[in-house]
């Protein structure tokens, strides 16, 4: 199984990039500041969302399923991360420093 990509542990079923992160809730946080930051308004709510994420490209929001953990949580967003434009030069420098992270560790998987 891969997302958008990338391969999946089989024994924990988690993508790779995924188990060399830390899930806690300040990482959380930063991965909603990089789509507040590039416009997206990130929620959470109830849905029949097969992939647990809704995206919706006009509007510039991003529904996750809120009956997630923290580690799905992440998980759902930095799949989407992969799946939007994100234009560095707009980040500020301290959001940059926790895209470039986040981006760091998908490159690893």
């Amino acid at each position: 199984m891969h997302i958008c990509g990338y391969p999946y542990n089989h024994t924990t079923g988690l993508p790779l990039f995924l188990q060399r992160m830390k899930y806690t809730r300040h990482n959380l946080s930063k991965l909603e500041n990089i789509f507040k930051a590039t416009g997206y308004q990130v929620r959470y709510g109830k849905g029949n969302f097969s992939s647990g994420y809704c995206l919706l490209h006009d509007q510039k929001i991003v529904v996750v399923n809120k009956f997630y953990d923290v580690e799905a949580r992440m998980g759902s967003l930095m799949e989407l991360l992969l799946m939007i434009d994100i234009d560095e030069s707009q980040l500020e420098e301290k959001v940059l420093g926790h895209y470039q992270e986040f981006m760091k560790n998908l490159e690893k998987a």
